[in-house]
């Protein structure tokens, strides 16, 4: 199958290429090579290439520098999918796509979860265009996928895991204080490309929750995550309200990963399993890393 990845030097991107390129042949391109901002330009290189499948892993992700930066966002989170939706029709393409808990208002109390039907209600200009994104290619394109996913981390680009590892080690006397009363589902982007893999493989439609399997806080994860990679470091915990910034982030937004579970095509673990299973291929990398 001819593939087109885009935002393939991102974490997801870059696994979603590790994970496909045995089976598919691929085309993997970032804001260099391809502007999915751009129609025009857009346009003709996806005639170019041809593509079965357009898996857009291209984001602005940086949830508070959205608040401010609201042109940008919308460019590449709303006007970008849109144009590759369109392109999609008109190529005869799928397209997949990933969207975000943070679609979700976070007013339920854990262990409740949000199932794919739930009503929306972002509170943050970032988990606007996230929704706005997912209307954009349903209204463009019959044939997709959306997939929201929650709290990624992977080997590649910038992640919570990666930040907080950096500052245990280059500042191991500062007491790092992280919020204790946000609750979601932490996703390592390899699973996250695997369980794409699949949706291809079993011609998924429509969408899907995508998340690792529990929950924890932010606190529970850091907690977890330097224990386990073997970095001391004092985490403070601390509530939400303890520790302002930009934009609103939901309470709980824990996803339920029921629409693969009732097609029989979830391959999502829970999220302990997959950072054990992180840190031992990646740790000693990671932790080199932080010292370079």
């Amino acid at each position: 199958m001819n593939i087109l990845i885009t935002g393939s030097n991102g974490q997801l991107g870059k696994d979603c290429e590790r994970v496909l390129n045995p089976m598919h042949t691929l085309t993997c391109v970032d804001i260099e090579d391809i502007d999915i901002t751009d129609k025009d330009s857009l346009d003709a290189a996806i005639a170019d290439i041809g593509p079965d499948v357009i898996i857009n892993c291209a984001a602005f992700t940086n949830v508070d520098a959205c608040e401010t930066q609201k042109e940008a966002a919308w460019a590449v989170n709303v006007t970008g999918p849109e144009n590759l939706a369109q392109c999609a029709k008109n190529n005869n393409s799928r397209i997949i796509h990933i969207s975000s808990d943070y679609v979700f208002d976070g007013k339920k109390k854990p262990p409740e979860t949000y199932v794919e039907k739930d009503s929306t209600g972002p509170l943050s200009y970032y988990g606007k265009t996230k929704l706005e994104s997912e209307n954009a290619v349903k209204q463009n394109c019959s044939d997709f996928i959306i997939l929201r996913t929650a709290w990624l981390y992977g080997f590649n680009g910038h992640n919570f895991l990666k930040a907080i590892l950096k500052k245990a080690l280059t500042n191991p006397e500062q007491p790092l204080k992280i919020v204790n009363d946000q609750y979601g589902s932490p996703t390592w982007s390899y699973r996250l490309a695997l369980q794409i893999s699949h949706l291809i493989d079993h011609n998924g439609q429509g969408l899907y929750h995508a998340s690792g399997e529990g929950f924890c806080t932010w606190y529970e994860l850091a907690n977890y995550f330097l224990e386990k990679i073997g970095v001391s470091c004092d985490i403070t915990s601390c509530t939400t309200e303890e520790y302002p910034l930009p934009a609103t982030r939901p309470g709980c937004s824990i996803l339920e990963n029921k629409r693969l579970k009732t097609k029989g095509l979830n391959l999502m673990e829970p999220w302990q399993t997959d950072l054990d299973h992180y840190i031992d291929q990646y740790g000693a990398q990671l932790i080199q890393n932080c010292h370079d």
